[in-house]
């Protein structure tokens, strides 16, 4: 895995606490929560992307790919929470949730799985 420089993985960190932030503040306050989660979303995709893997280990490339899908479901979670506070498109209820639930396991999933096929590598 390519490493992150210090800023980059500062930024990296502000936007998972920014998303965690943004959700949570959606609850009380949809329209501030979901510029402070899109933020947050952008930050942390765009450092998740840039560590990339250079390796030829076929288990940490299928764990990488389910890390962007996770970032896919991240960025979709923000565009239905802005389907729902400017009421546009299909989707007026709280769908966002299961695309937020589906990207944070798959976060999960890979957080634990790739340091430890990086060990065995």
């Amino acid at each position: 895995m390519r490493e992150l420089s210090p800023l980059q993985n500062l930024c990296f960190r502000c936007g998972a606490v920014l998303m965690l932030i943004g959700a949570a503040m959606f609850i009380l306050y949809p329209m501030i929560g979901m510029y402070v989660y899109g933020i947050g979303t952008l930050m942390f995709a765009l450092m998740q992307v840039k560590a990339e893997y250079l390796g030829r280990d076929i288990t940490i490339m299928r764990l990488r790919r389910q890390q962007l899908l996770a970032c896919c479901c991240f960025v979709l979670a923000l565009v239905l929470m802005s389907m729902q506070v400017h009421r546009w498109g299909p989707c007026h209820r709280q769908e966002w949730v299961i695309a937020l639930t589906i990207g944070c396991v798959l976060e999960l999933y890979t957080s634990f799985r790739i340091p430890s096929e990086l060990k065995k590598e």
